[in-house]
């Protein structure tokens, strides 16, 4: 047991800069960059895997893969692959990549989703954790290690964005875009910056007794972390909440919303103004908003987080983890709740 209710994850939410330095310095350490864009540039597709975080976080690298370097990429549940691998294993000609996900390195699911790959599967495996001497890390023929970003809290923090910087370096790389890099750089200096300006508003929005359910939008690459977003609202603090793209929102799910609804959006450069439309409804019924974003031009919101960061959305995409975080983390508290140790989760998931 941590000495204080969320001392470990409030000390890994904050200590997100440091790690994300460290994995940058580890992954110039191992990804020689014109041979990954040499062996990238030959594949057929990449497959993403991962369980909970990192399905969600796989769900946003495959976006931002496809939209950077080109080619076909899919995020699934590992578990997906390994029980039904004829409905989810291409049989698309050529070579592919299969990229597994995961913080311990031990996950049942994610294992033998990888033994299923390499039994049928024809390319190489990429094994993305934090641990070294895990067993993912021993199977899968390449690792790439999140140093720094290992946590004692269950529920994923910063080790869900190392290992998101670790594929957005590998996705800029594979499509020749040195150039971003030095966006990333800017990242952890920016994050301690906005979190000294924006703690509060986003803690007093968790702690408002006002707020019975939480809706996280997000489209693109932000769908991903929208339901991250809602995964670790669930997690910390066992709050109603649910993920939808902005435009699905419409198709039904807006039947929930009341004025005791909390939009958060992740508005996206590509569909802004629809986007607006569908935060202008909800908050026609009731619903209040908080939007993150990179200024509040074009956004429909009751509060706001602008980033201003000056970076382009691909590599800023990662700024509005801590604060989404941040608001699980303090709704946990307020409730009276441990945000270290989520009601019947383990950090990590073993199937006999």
């Amino acid at each position: 047991m941590s000495l204080q209710a969320g001392s470990y994850t409030h000390q890994e939410i904050m200590g997100q800069p440091q790690a994300w330095e460290t994995t940058l310095q580890a992954a110039e350490q191992q990804i020689a960059p014109e041979d990954w864009l040499d062996k990238t540039s030959k594949l057929a597709y990449t497959l993403f895997v991962g369980c909970g975080s990192t399905y969600y976080l796989s769900l946003s690298i495959a976006s931002l893969w496809r939209k950077l370097v080109g080619q076909p990429a899919w995020g699934l549940p590992a578990s997906e692959v390994w029980l039904y691998p004829d409905y989810t294993l291409t049989t698309q000609a050529g070579d592919g990549l299969f990229i597994a996900v995961s913080r311990s390195g031990e996950t049942t699911e994610t294992l033998r989703a990888l033994d299923i790959y390499q039994q049928r599967g024809s390319g190489s495996t990429l094994a993305v954790t934090c641990y070294a001497d895990s067993s993912l890390a021993r199977q899968a023929e390449h690792v790439w290690l999140a140093r720094g970003a290992e946590e004692k809290s269950i529920a994923q923090t910063r080790s869900f964005t190392s290992m998101y910087l670790l594929l957005q370096v590998g996705a800029m790389l594979a499509a020749g875009r040195k150039d971003l890099l030095a966006q990333l750089r800017a990242l952890p200096e920016q994050f301690v910056q906005l979190v000294g300006k924006y703690e509060v508003l986003v803690k007093g929005l968790a702690e408002n007794p006002r707020f019975e359910r939480f809706i996280f939008l997000g489209s693109g690459a932000n769908y991903g972390l929208a339901c991250e977003a809602m995964l670790k609202m669930k997690e910390m603090s066992l709050a109603p909440s649910e993920a939808f793209h902005f435009m699905e929102f419409r198709h039904g799910p807006k039947s929930v919303v009341a004025p005791g609804t909390l939009v958060v959006a992740l508005p996206g450069e590509a569909a802004c103004q629809w986007e607006a439309q569908v935060l202008s409804e909800v908050r026609a019924l009731g619903a209040s908003v908080l939007a993150i974003a990179e200024n509040g031009k074009g956004v429909v919101a009751d509060y706001m987080v602008e980033l201003h960061s000056g970076l382009d959305e691909l590599g800023r995409r990662r700024l509005a983890m801590p604060f989404l975080q941040l608001v699980a983390y303090y709704r946990s508290l307020y409730r009276g709740l441990d945000p270290d140790h989520p009601n019947h989760l383990d950090a990590v998931v073993r199937l006999e």
